[in-house]
């Protein structure tokens, strides 16, 4: 007698499964439409993109990441494209569009060998051996500089900034920017963090400035303290200047006036052994991490002391190193050791609010680059073309080692892994020479964005390499062979590396899903009815 056999659900009702085929299809198709996404904005005669958000707000930019992120992308395999961007952000701060055009070519060549039957772990395994190689290759044909190469570090920061909405004044913001990383430089380490990025709408980008100290959007807590302080003694403060609670519970009894006034007037009495102490240091500014009492305020302003609030901890550690101040827990050690100098404190009004300069300071470990533009929009893109170029001045010190751009590496990437393609037998081959293809993604980019011909110029490009001229880029604005190296277009090493190894990375990661199961996520469901339906139901199928 045959049996009613059940279907067996494993899955929560309204999961949705792709496999095999058509899941790597999906993702290949997710990851390259981000990358096409992002192609356009690459290279010195990129465009711009316009991201309005839920709310209205707009941004203009051409970076890579900002894009991205902005973009609110759902897609799992294309978020997994946007971790690349955000890797190389994080590493560098610039090349996230080389990475992610990148990545998408990767996948792009991958499915074409998938097309003629090539096992997604054969390419894999290609992939790996590829991207080795190109570790070693890009290696090889980098040069050394030292911190001393200040023309070299100046172009590297043009660099960064070509083709976003600094150009104009790249000059001016790359030679900051040099000088900025150069200052905050300690035994051969930079720490980016160490360098302060304000921007302030009003007044042209040739305003921007570098302040050797900091400067926080706070105020002086009393019109009655000075507003300039020369030869600031600063003190920082990580504790609240207020009378602090019992930590435990207590009840204060009072019978008569005169306990009330003594009361108060031994809080007064508190506050002002407080100031008493900030100012028994020798400080005449004092800057607070916490609270500050208005009674204390009062008393700070009588003293001359120049007082701030609530400053954020990242901006106490800026302070601390701009300054050699230490930051201090306890009021009872502050002593005059404990001190950090500035030449100038000042409150100054830029436009509607107030900020706080701390200016001047002997040698300071870490300094604001302060950037002006016309509009909100202009200031936000120069603001993240000036923290490319930081990222890049700082990569290459950290390493040492930079390479020609304008599509030079790439391009002598590409040939020099054909090479080792023919020394491979078996079908790893195939991946490594798309490997390499892969790689001619940039330069013919940069050609299609200039509105060249993409055809003539890579044969030219090609033909200069094998000539052994490993610096020939493209010029894209007379669509011309060039030297890169000579024309200054110059960016570090760790760029390449990184936008080398995250892309092919997150490539074989892709190219090795072969089943997607997307949950419904409608949240708490009813529990499901056991197969046959409920008991006294007729046996109704759910």
């Amino acid at each position: 007698m045959a049996q009613n056999i059940q279907p067996i659900f494993i899955l929560p009702e309204g999961t949705q499964r792709t496999l095999g085929r058509d899941a790597q299809r999906n993702n290949i198709m997710a990851a390259k439409l981000v990358a096409e996404t992002v192609r356009t904005t690459l290279g010195p005669k990129g465009m711009d993109k316009m991201i309005v958000d839920s709310l209205g707000d707009v941004t203009v930019t051409n970076d890579g990441v900002t894009i991205l992120e902005e973009m609110n992308i759902e897609h799992p395999a294309a978020k997994m494209i946007v971790e690349v961007a955000k890797t190389q952000e994080n590493e560098i701060g610039d090349g996230t569009t080389t990475a992610v055009v990148l990545a998408g070519e990767l996948l792009k060549n991958a499915e074409e060998l998938l097309d003629k039957e090539v096992h997604p772990a054969v390419i894999s395994r290609g992939y790996r051996l590829a991207e080795t190689k190109a570790q070693e290759i890009l290696n090889e044909m980098a040069e050394k500089i030292t911190a001393d190469n200040d023309e070299v570090l100046k172009k590297i920061a043009q660099t960064a900034m070509t083709g976003k909405g600094a150009e104009y004044s790249k000059e001016t913001l790359a030679a900051l920017a040099v000088k900025a990383v150069k200052m905050v430089e300690e035994d051969s380490y930079v720490d980016k963090e160490n360098i302060k990025i304000e921007k302030r709408t009003g007044g042209s980008v040739d305003e921007s400035e570098l302040i050797k100290g900091i400067v926080i959007d706070k105020e002086r807590l009393s019109p009655n303290m000075p507003r300039v302080v020369k030869n600031a003694k600063i003190a920082l403060i990580d504790r609240e200047i207020e009378i602090k609670k019992t930590e435990f519970e207590a009840k204060i009894e009072i019978d008569n006036p005169e306990q009330l006034q003594a009361f108060l007037d031994q809080e007064e009495k508190m506050l002002r052994d407080m100031v008493d102490k900030v100012a028994g240091a020798g400080a005449n500014v004092m800057l607070c991490q916490k609270g500050v009492d208005d009674v204390a305020v009062h008393f700070f302003a009588k003293k001359g002391i120049y007082a701030v609030r609530r400053i954020s901890e990242s901006d106490m550690k800026k302070i601390g190193k701009a300054t050699g101040a230490k930051i201090v827990t306890n009021l009872k050690d502050l002593s005059n050791e404990d001190l950090g100098f500035a030449g100038t404190v000042e409150e100054r009004k830029v436009g509607d609010e107030e900020y706080t300069y701390i200016m001047d300071c002997k040698n300071p470990k870490a300094v604001t680059l302060l950037i002006r533009g016309g509009t909100e929009h202009v200031t936000n893109e120069i603001e993240r073309a000036v923290t490319d170029a930081v990222g890049d001045v700082t990569a290459a010190l950290k390493d040492g080692m930079v390479v020609a751009g304008a599509g030079a590496p790439e391009t002598e990437l590409a040939m020099q892994m054909r090479k080792y393609a023919e020394t491979l037998s078996g079908r790893e081959q195939l991946a490594v020479q798309a490997f390499a293809d892969a790689m001619e993604v940039i330069p013919r980019t940069l050609v299609e964005n200039a509105g060249l011909d993409p055809i003539d110029t890579m044969t030219d490009l090609k033909a200069a390499h094998s000539k052994k001229q490993k610096w020939a880029g493209i010029d894209v604005f007379s669509g011309k062979v060039m030297d890169a190296w000579k024309k200054g277009v110059i960016e570090p090493l760790k760029i390449k590396t990184q936008a080398v190894s995250s892309a092919s990375e997150v490539a074989v990661m892709v190219l090795r899903i072969d089943d997607v199961i997307a949950s419904s996520g409608k949240g708490d469901k009813m529990p499901q009815m056991p197969p046959g339906g409920m008991p006294g139901m007729g046996g109704m199928d759910y």
